[in-house]
């Protein structure tokens, strides 16, 4: 299943026409699910959603791994990741307390289980990635 992100809500794609057609005994399978089987993974916890890979890891300020505290003083583990899928957006993003300088966050949610992942930042200059919880993240 392929995820798109929209501001207001997450939305499904369906398979196309041809993708039906074409798939044998009525299953669509698509270019995601195929590769799944070939590459490593990260995965939600959860439920197993597949996420991201670790090709995707990136350092944000001169480190891929960083350890924050909320101003409830509850402390998260985050790993700093390009692109992911499987992912959408709760709320609207905010500057308040982020975490990375000139950056606004939003919650990041796995789109299957709704399980919170972690934060999506987004600088003014449209740079952005994905500030994953890694206990919340399965490695295969």
């Amino acid at each position: 299943m392929t995820t798109t992100r929209s501001d207001s809500a997450l939305s499904l794609r369906e398979p196309t026409d041809r993708q039906r057609d074409e798939a044998p005994n009525g299953h669509v399978e698509d270019e995601t699910e195929e590769k799944a089987s070939e590459e490593e993974h990260i995965l939600c916890l959860q439920c197993h959603s597949i996420l991201t890979r670790p090709t995707e890891r990136i350092a944000i300020q001169g480190s891929h791994h960083h350890t924050f505290a909320n101003p409830h003083g509850i402390v998260f583990e985050i790993g700093c990741f390009g692109a992911v899928e499987g992912c959408g957006y709760a709320g609207p993003a905010s500057d308040e307390f982020s975490w990375f300088i000139g950056f606004s966050w939003r919650v990041v949610v796995c789109v299957m289980c709704l399980t919170h992942l972690g934060w999506f930042f987004e600088s003014r200059d449209g740079g952005n990635f994905h500030g994953l919880i890694l206990d919340r993240l399965l490695f295969s």
